[in-house]
């Protein structure tokens, strides 16, 4: 089964695992075609995280190919004059790209799970490319919108792609792109080198190089990139087992709500009672994710104590009242003094989910970051601006931010791709979900739904996004029950914030009595499909 947020992405996975590709082979053919018919949340000029659980061994493996800061990356880089530059100029900046890490992610992860021949796995999306696709009603939405705020109709190239004869793409418009099929050619032929030196990398740093607010994005940057294999992390949900990317990620946020939402719902009388430790679970570890998550190889992260099923239990105990301000607790031993978080993340991303005909399975978080990442236009695809996922702001007199810039640094991240097990330790579940700072909130929602409010996984994603981060309780009001939940939490004193037009994207499978289930967020444009059985 392959859920993804395009049809076109869904189909190229699914061409991959009916070859009997592994479910690494169908996760590369996917992204790849996501990177050109939804480049307004990631592509091949970003980063993602690749969690990798393979049957036959029971090994659960995380792959980093995050984004990282060029090596003339600076703490105060996005400082002028003592104040923070305004998101909106950063975004916009070469000085917001980091060195893409999704080409890298590709080849690495083939190399240790693929079955199919390398050159394969391009194929839908080089023909898509040449061929033309129509235009959705998504990407063609944000045009008119993005024209006003952002450069992509300033950039030479983007320009030309986007809006052609200075005018907007509309949906249904028949769009090929010739320098995409070229640049994937090139890699299906040469590998991730030809992504990392030559003239693809040249003309990487070339756009990045340009006015305004050039980068420091060198071709040595570029060839120095590496993708890091970490351990993921488990912890205990009832009879059940979380199971989540590390840090850089913020997945690790998962087992940390779903126990602190064991405790809280205690004695829960009624589906409110569920809501409000729902939000308050959140609120108590949204505040510890903002504190000391950050890049694991620079940043020392109390990780062992913030899973502690004592900590968590401590934690819970912790709940602060509705209209208070939620702090970072503080685990065992653990004693740095950091500054506090100012890190922000636009709503983009993409997420992929995928169980292949062994068993296997990948969930998958992909990003540019903000939509159309930094506009900046390079050999068919736009480039990230993952920097601003950086704390921009710097006072040299303040402790600094686990979360501040350094040269090679990752940037943290709330992409948060997950998986759950079962009493048995058979594969059960896997999710995630685009939203930048909402992600581990539209997780959470899937996970809750599913293994304690008794939804299918659709029903859990199709459920009113409710996101608990600081002093508001954002509640999407325009799906149902969502009005009510919001006049419910108003009542217990709750700051709510009622929202329309969330920007989730859960794609979720879950594995029932042999059978897959999937489910694709309504929100996008997202479709599931599944390879029968053979009789």
């Amino acid at each position: 089964m392959v859920t993804a947020a395009n049809p076109h992405a869904t189909a190229a996975g699914m061409e991959m695992l009916r070859q009997g590709g592994h479910a690494v082979d169908a996760a590369i053919a996917a992204h790849a075609v996501l990177g050109l018919v939804e480049p307004q949340s990631s592509g091949i000029g970003g980063g993602a995280f690749m969690l990798v659980y393979e049957r036959d061994t029971q090994a659960l493996v995380m792959h980093d190919g995050r984004e990282t800061a060029p090596a003339g990356a600076r703490v105060d880089m996005f400082m002028q004059d003592g104040e923070v530059m305004g998101f909106l100029e950063a975004w916009q900046g070469g000085i917001a790209v980091g060195v893409p890490g999704a080409i890298a992610l590709y080849e690495d992860t083939h190399k240790k799970y693929g079955k199919l021949p390398w050159a394969e796995l391009f194929k839908p999306a080089i023909r898509l490319a040449s061929e033309g696709f129509e235009v959705s009603p998504r990407m063609a939405g944000f045009l008119p919108r993005l024209a006003s705020i952002t450069r992509l109709d300033d950039d030479p190239g983007a320009a030309a792609y986007f809006y052609p004869e200075g005018e907007p793409l509309q949906p249904g418009h028949l769009l090929k792109n010739p320098e995409y099929a070229a640049t994937l050619s090139r890699i299906a032929k040469e590998g991730k080198s030809a992504f990392y030196r030559g003239s693809i990398a040249e003309a990487i740093v070339a756009a990045t190089r340009a006015a305004p607010h050039p980068g420091s994005l060198s071709v040595q940057d570029l060839a120095n990139y590496q993708t890091v294999e970490r351990t993921s992390l488990c912890g205990p949900f009832r009879q059940l087992q979380i199971c989540a990317a590390t840090p850089p990620s913020s997945a690790v946020s998962q087992i940390m709500m779903m126990a602190v939402y064991e405790h809280l719902v205690q004695g829960a009388e009624s589906q409110d009672d569920r809501i409000a430790a729902f939000v308050d679970a959140q609120r108590l570890v949204y505040a510890d994710r903002d504190y000391y998550f950050a890049d694991p190889d620079r940043v020392e992260i109390p990780l062992k104590g913030l899973v502690d099923p004592e900590y968590l239990k401590h934690r819970a105990g912790q709940r602060f009242d509705p209209d208070a301000t939620p702090v970072h607790g503080n685990p065992a031993d653990f004693s740095a003094a950091w500054a506090a978080d100012t890190t922000e993340e636009v709503p983009g991303t993409t997420h992929l989910s995928i169980v292949d005909s062994e068993g296997n399975a990948v969930s998958m978080t992909a990003t540019v970051e903000a939509p159309f990442g930094s506009s900046r236009w390079a050999a068919g695809f736009l480039l990230n601006n993952q920097m601003t996922d950086f704390a921009r702001e710097y006072v040299a007199e303040d402790p600094p931010q686990a979360n501040a810039i350094a040269p090679g640094k990752r940037p943290r991240s709330s992409m948060s791709p997950v998986m759950v097990f079962d009493e048995s330790g058979d594969l059960l579940m896997v999710s995630g979900s685009p939203g930048g700072n909402n992600i581990p909130a539209y997780v959470f929602k899937s996970l809750v739904g599913v293994l304690d409010w008794g939804m299918t996984p659709q029903q859990a994603a199709d459920y009113p996004n409710i996101t608990a981060r600081g002093q508001k309780v954002k509640v999407e009001v325009n799906v149902e029950p969502g009005k009510d939940i919001a006049s419910e939490l108003k009542a217990r004193g709750y700051n709510v914030q009622e929202r329309e037009g969330e920007n989730s994207g859960l794609h979720l499978i879950l594995v029932q009595d042999d059978t897959l289930v999937g489910a694709a967020d309504p929100r996008r444009e997202g479709t599931v499909e599944y390879l029968a059985p053979k009789k």
